[in-house]
């Protein structure tokens, strides 16, 4: 089953895995070729980096890339269906780049990995991943 990481996931799966549950922790492990990484999710690492909201040990352009690697993950691209489709979302919260994710794994068809229950409101598989 291929899954989608929320941004806040990946930075979790990265920096502290500890604070993802073991289901999460064994597909980080288990499931490299079918876990992605949204460009959506590496333009919000860049804005919150860029604006000082992020400390991370490297600038965004070699640290995410260099994290996919290691963790497996593959990059996600944002095309203009997926952009689109967000207009046909509720209006449950106002986070465009949730809105984005939970618009591309409808359209791909993944499961979105996320600690933010919200996302369970969309017309969309997700699997919760606090622990």
């Amino acid at each position: 089953m291929p899954y989608l990481l929320d941004t806040s996931v990946f930075l979790r799966a990265v920096i502290s895995p500890d604070l993802l549950s073991r289901r999460a922790q064994q597909l980080l492990t288990d499931e490299p070729g079918t876990l992605f990484l949204s460009a959506a999710s590496s333009w919000e690492i860049a804005i919150k980096y860029g604006l000082g909201k992020l400390d991370l040990p490297d600038v965004p352009g070699q640290w995410v890339p260099s994290c996919l690697r290691r963790l497996g993950v593959l990059p996600l691209d944002i095309t203009h269906r997926q952009a689109l489709e967000v207009v046909d979302l509720p209006l449950h919260h106002q986070d465009p780049f949730d809105r984005l994710l939970i618009a591309q794994a409808r359209i791909e068809e993944l499961t979105l990995l996320t600690a933010d229950r919200i996302f369970q409101k969309y017309p969309v598989e997700v699997l919760l991943c606090a622990p």
